[in-house]
């Protein structure tokens, strides 16, 4: 019997969360109640997958870890694919998939595709928006490469590390062609604003394709005056794999 190989990805993302195996446990199981699939995330659990032991969490776990680390599933250095039939279910049964000796295979374990269609917003987006600065009294653009990824009517948005000095993050719900949430800036030591953190409100419109989300912010400046301006998001590519994101983990070229 071969021995498991360690998730050394995963332990070091929830590391960079700086948050203990307890901690993660927690924001699983708070993110599971959040989209209404509650789970039993436990710090034992996250030792076995992070020594590899566990191989691949099942459903109701894969969607609170993508929710809690802004990661897909694929990134976050699983040794197995999670089934497809297991991230369709919203049940609990069943148990993650323990690792596997050297020379078996999963019959019919596939990793797990991707919609392309509109209804499915899952993918990398160019995050663009316009704001007035009343320091430098000019209008600038602020351009990132996201990640997005749904569960059901709710969209987590994460910049993708390399596209901007500032780290962006959003919470979003989708209700028909409306879409309503909040996003979080945390702007670079070294920049302009000095590692400000700027929070607001945003609602925006789907166009008929599903490929463009159209608004307007709303946030707070410097001097706690309440400011707006328009959003964008134009999307990129339907896949959300490793190689896909490191791709994008540049600065965009154009708006």
């Amino acid at each position: 019997m071969s021995t498991p190989t360690p998730n050394g990805t995963l332990r070091a993302v929830r590391m960079g969360l700086l948050m203990s195996q307890d901690d993660f446990a927690r924001a699983l199981r708070e993110a599971g109640e959040r989209a209404g699939a509650p789970n039993d995330a436990s710090k034992r659990l996250v030792q076995r997958w992070e020594s590899g032991t566990t191989a691949a969490p099942r459903a109701v776990y894969a969607r609170a870890l993508e929710s809690v680390t802004g990661l897909p599933i694929e990134s976050l250095g699983f040794a197995a694919p999670v089934p497809e039939a297991r991230l369709a279910s919203d049940g609990h049964g069943g148990h993650d998939l323990e690792a596997r000796t050297a020379g078996t295979t999963t019959r019919g374990a596939q990793p797990t595709a991707r919609a392309s269609t509109p209804s499915n917003y899952s993918g990398v987006w160019l995050s663009r928006y316009e704001y007035y600065s009343s320091g430098r009294q000019d209008t600038f653009t602020g351009l990132h490469h996201v990640v997005v990824l749904q569960h059901g009517s709710r969209l987590t948005v994460r910049s993708i590390p390399g596209s901007a000095d500032s780290q962006l993050t959003m919470d979003l719900t989708v209700d028909g062609p409306v879409v309503t949430g909040t996003w979080v800036e945390q702007t670079a030591d070294e920049s302009y604003y000095r590692g400000a953190r700027y929070h607001g409100a945003i609602q925006m419109l789907a166009e008929p394709t599903g490929r463009r989300l159209s608004g307007k912010w709303v946030g707070f400046g410097k001097e706690m005056d309440v400011n707006t301006g328009p959003w964008d998001l134009v999307f990129q590519d339907a896949s959300t794999n490793k190689a896909t994101l490191a791709a994008y983990g540049r600065r965009p070229e154009s708006a």
